[in-house]
């Protein structure tokens, strides 16, 4: 079932793929842009993360965290997704449980809809991903904009399977936490 906002984030705590852990809601003190992917050779979500490292280093000093979470193993995700170093956190979660928690959604019609409408991205991806890419699961992304007190400000779940959340609306809820910043130190 679909998380809406306003609402307390599902708290987690999962491992990364470097076998840390890093705890999901709760108040974290910053602002965090949680993602929800398919399997790891999914040429939509690789395409996704080249852009969330592009845009990374903008995000981050304007205090946002980035969680990637994968529905494959650590070695797939390694493999098609880490095999360049991240400056974000990459989670995988093959038993997906913390993609059932936040109600991560099933489609095939929305799947093949992006498949469709989405053909210059989706080339994008599969340059990065390789052939291994056009054998992925049904499952839509979603991102979720959590504030610092560990809020859901904005869920976001995917019209088809390369929909994600707009960088303006990112950037707009940061600017909002900014402002909250500013009222409470003046």
């Amino acid at each position: 079932m679909r998380l809406k906002s306003p609402a307390i984030a599902p708290s987690l705590v999962l491992k990364d793929i470097h076998g840390r852990s890093v705890a999901i809601g709760g108040a974290s003190g910053r602002r965090t842009l949680l993602c929800f992917f398919r399997d790891a050779a999914c040429p939509f979500c690789n395409f996704r993360i080249y852009e969330l490292t592009h845009h990374h280093a903008s995000l981050s000093a304007l205090g946002l965290d980035i969680i990637a979470v994968f529905t494959s193993t650590p070695e797939e995700v390694r493999r098609f997704v880490a095999r360049k170093s991240r400056p974000f956190t990459v989670i995988a979660d093959p038993t997906s449980g913390a993609h059932e928690a936040y109600g991560i959604e099933h489609s095939f019609w929305r799947k093949w809809k992006g498949v469709l409408t989405r053909i210059p991205t989706l080339l994008k991806g599969l340059r990065i991903v390789g052939l291994a890419g056009l054998n992925t699961s049904n499952l839509m992304p979603a991102d979720f904009l959590i504030d610092e007190d560990g809020n859901i400000v904005e869920a976001y779940y995917g019209g088809d399977a390369g929909d994600r959340i707009p960088f303006e609306r990112v950037e707009l809820f940061l600017a909002k936490g900014l402002l909250k910043r500013a009222k409470a130190a003046a």
